[in-house]
């Protein structure tokens, strides 16, 4: 037992294990994913439905979106910017893990008759002979990569935007990271049964890299048949650091905002959205 507890509270090195799946292809924790998704009213799985009518009206007019307009949206959940993208008449794909929220945004689109081309895939794996005006990576995506899977999907960008083409992406602040703290927390059915429809014991552990800025949410889920560890990383950024890795990429900034929304850039704020563009 002592030995368990240790494995249980060690901390590894940064991004030293990549357990997406555990969250977005376990058949119960998507379904609870897909739950905080579709609910309007918090900023769980997305940002509340309000935020999103917001941001995408704000998208659609500085990006000019139209008939003709071709957008990517990577990590594209239940489809909830997509439909917006579809009915400004946008030719949108999107892509993403969880299977459960692709047969959501397929049903959705069907029932509202828009064309919408969704996959079921790793992003990271995803390859196309599309070339898009946009491509859209929303609700701070692009901080759960490591630094190589970062540089992989940045060098995917550049390869399918056209000329010209741009992304947008938000990502979490040094500010935010100023705020989180490490600690141990232990819980029957942590988070109120969202790893298991069975009982469960469940550790939480935070970790915090100070030299990397990288904070570690470490998930230990113990069933009656079963271990597992799900390990939730996040990068956080500053403005110069973040231009530096679109820039190694042939990516070249040209806005900050503080939100996907158009809201001015502010530096005090926990999160901050970039323009860039292919040249």
């Amino acid at each position: 037992m002592f030995h368990k507890l240790e494995r249980i509270f060690t901390r590894p090195g940064p991004f030293e294990y990549y357990t997406a799946d555990e969250l977005w292809t376990d058949e119960h924790t998507s379904g609870q994913m897909l739950k905080f998704h579709l609910d309007g009213e918090v900023n769980t799985s997305s940002r509340n439905l309000a935020f999103i009518r917001r941001s995408s009206d704000w998208i659609a007019s500085y990006f000019k979106i139209g008939e003709g307009t071709r957008i990517a949206d990577f990590g594209c959940g239940p489809g909830l910017y997509t439909r917006e993208f579809a009915r400004k008449k946008a030719d949108v794909t999107g892509i993403d893990f969880s299977k459960r929220s692709i047969s959501f945004a397929v049903e959705d689109a069907a029932r509202e008759g828009l064309s919408i081309s969704y996959i079921n895939q790793n992003y990271l794996d995803f390859e196309t002979d599309d070339r898009f005006h946009l491509i859209v990576m929303i609700m701070c995506d692009f901080c759960a990569m490591s630094p190589a899977h970062r540089r992989t999907m940045l060098d995917k960008f550049y390869r399918i935007l056209e000329p010209g083409g741009s992304v947008l992406l938000d990502a979490y602040s040094l500010k935010a990271f100023e705020q989180r703290k490490e600690g141990s927390l232990f819980e029957v059915n942590l988070m109120n049964g969202f790893w298991s429809p069975e009982e469960y014991y469940g550790f939480l552990n935070i970790f915090r890299y100070d030299t990397e800025k990288v904070v570690l949410d470490k998930y230990t889920i113990i069933e009656a048949g079963r271990t597992r560890t799900i390990y939730n990383w996040l990068q956080y950024f500053s403005a110069e650091e973040l231009e530096m890795e679109l820039a190694r990429a042939g990516l070249k900034v040209d806005r900050f905002f503080s939100d996907v929304a158009g809201t001015p850039f502010d530096r005090e704020s926990g999160e901050f959205a970039v323009v860039a563009k292919k040249h």
